[in-house]
């Protein structure tokens, strides 16, 4: 498995403030939203379906993973999805595991953290929901 994704009766906003709430309490920031609805429409290309993007960091992780192995950089910051399911009409809440992308640096320190990482981001998310 590459992700793990949980469902929320919650609306999109309402699960990304739970998160951001989350995120805060763990010394995770979000840094950057995309909006996918709203980027496409730029380029007039309509989606009608609520999809987010949430790129989160905690700056002493981003340098614990920089400074054992720079290759690790490669998939920084984690990256959250938000979205409503088009068959469910759920909010799901997803996040790409950092195991599942680190091994493939083949680093044992930084699979280490990385496992730390998604136990918290994991957390994180089971607390938005």
């Amino acid at each position: 498995m590459f992700a793990y994704t949980v469902e929320t009766n919650q609306s999109v906003d309402k699960a990304i403030r739970a998160l951001e709430d989350n995120l805060y309490r763990r010394k995770f920031e979000i840094l950057w939203k995309l909006d996918i609805p709203t980027k496409l429409m730029e380029e007039g290309i309509a989606l009608e379906q609520d999809f987010r993007v949430l790129e989160v960091s905690n700056p002493d992780v981003a340098k614990k993973v920089l400074t054992c192995n720079q290759m690790g950089g490669y998939f920084l910051p984690f990256r959250i999805a938000v979205y409503r399911g088009a068959d469910t009409f759920k909010t799901h809440i997803g996040l790409i595991l950092p195991t599942t992308l680190m091994k493939l640096v083949e680093d044992e320190e930084l699979n280490e953290i990385a496992q730390n990482v998604e136990t918290t981001l994991i957390e994180v998310i089971n607390a938005a929901k």
